[in-house]
């Protein structure tokens, strides 16, 4: 995925600013446009525009939205894409066991100059991890080559005595989405020792808010991508069943009650969900609480006709989702617009695995 001064993207987005957005959005239609999609995502991983250049240093997370959606939507076949290339690829993006023996966020990420202007090998992070992980799972990479011990240890050592995370040895924020980087891990190697499940979990109980939602950090407002991690965790700790509305909701560890009315009512009156309180609606939230919906039993009970339409006045023509209506797509929300379609089981999709953010298949390791 090399950036380009030039290709495809910039001839699409040559007209005015309003023109485009204009065109972008009157371009979608009643229909999931799937072979754009696939159009739009197979010009990403083949030559990334140079709009993203300033996210190089998260260059695995723009990997893992571009093959896992291929994956999504049926595409990630050899004729399409070099799934032994791709998996080398993450694979150069091993850390050097220093803090953290995880996976860096792209190439450049994996040197940095020292006092003296010597280049020295940098810390890899969680977050890129967990998207490096993604990647190997979607192409069918064998994790019984994966140095997991190694990871595991030194991931331990990023859990905090509130039983945070944080994604790097020092210096950074903690929060609920180390928390989940974390879970996901330690889920997808199959070895639950790289974590303290028990503080991890009183964490997260510390995150409900007063009104049934999660923040990202005790006390904070609740949030839909908060919420997302923090019951995903449970889910994948095992502290929580899945369809768990169905069952004895007493015994719960969570006010259940409050949350599913918390997430009902971020379904707006355009269809679309909103992260917050009294914020627009945006394309991703789709998948951030229609996860959260899908993962406690709760998915209908929303209005799925209204979403659906909703997320088709953010489709662009040229392929991807942008994050509101009008705009134009990136690849951030086209990949969560395409989780989106899953999750109302869009024909010709692949189901998804809510918890972990990728097709059924891909958690199976099929």
């Amino acid at each position: 995925m090399e950036p380009a001064t030039e290709n495809e993207w910039d001839r699409l987005s040559s007209s005015s600013s309003d023109g485009e957005e204009q065109a972008a959005s009157d371009g979608s239609s009643s229909q999931f446009n799937r072979q754009q999609h696939v159009a739009f995502l197979m010009m990403m991983y083949e030559s990334l525009p140079h709009h993203y250049q300033y996210q190089e240093i998260n260059r695995i997370t723009l990997a893992h939205f571009a093959i896992s959606g291929l994956c999504l939507l049926g595409a990630l076949d050899r004729v399409r894409v070099d799934k032994d290339a791709v998996s080398d690829w993450v694979l150069s993006l091993k850390a050097h066991p220093r803090e953290f023996y995880g996976f860096h966020g792209s190439p450049s990420s994996q040197l940095h100059p020292d006092d003296n202007g010597v280049l020295m090998h940098n810390g890899s992070n969680l977050a890129s991890t967990y998207c490096a992980l993604a990647i190997l799972k979607a192409v069918g990479y064998n994790f019984a080559n994966i140095d997991s011990k190694s990871i595991l240890t030194s991931m331990r050592n990023l859990q905090q005595h509130d039983g945070s995370f944080m994604p790097i040895h020092f210096g950074a924020e903690k929060d609920l989405r180390f928390v989940y980087c974390a879970a996901a891990i330690c889920f997808l190697l199959e070895d639950w020792s790289g974590m303290d499940r028990e503080r991890a979990k009183a964490y997260i109980l510390n995150c409900q808010s007063y009104d049934g939602g999660f923040g990202l950090t005790p006390g904070s407002e609740s949030h839909g991508g908060g919420t997302y991690c923090a019951v995903a965790s449970l889910r994948l700790m095992g502290f929580i069943e899945d369809n768990v509305l169905s069952k004895n909701m007493s015994s719960s560890i969570i006010d259940l009650p409050l949350l599913l009315s918390w997430c009902l009512q971020r379904q707006a009156a355009d269809g679309g969900f909103q992260g917050r309180a009294n914020k627009p609606s945006d394309t991703c939230y789709a998948f951030w609480i229609g996860s959260v919906l899908r993962m406690l039993g709760g998915y209908n009970l929303i209005d799925k006709e209204a979403l659906r339409g909703f997320l088709l006045t953010c489709q662009s023509q040229y392929g991807g989702f942008g994050k509101c209506p009008g705009d134009l797509p990136d690849l951030y929300h086209s990949f969560y617009g395409y989780t989106a379609f899953s999750l109302l089981e869009e024909p010709g999709l692949n189901p998804l695995c809510a918890e972990l953010g990728m097709t059924e298949f891909s958690a199976l390791g099929i």
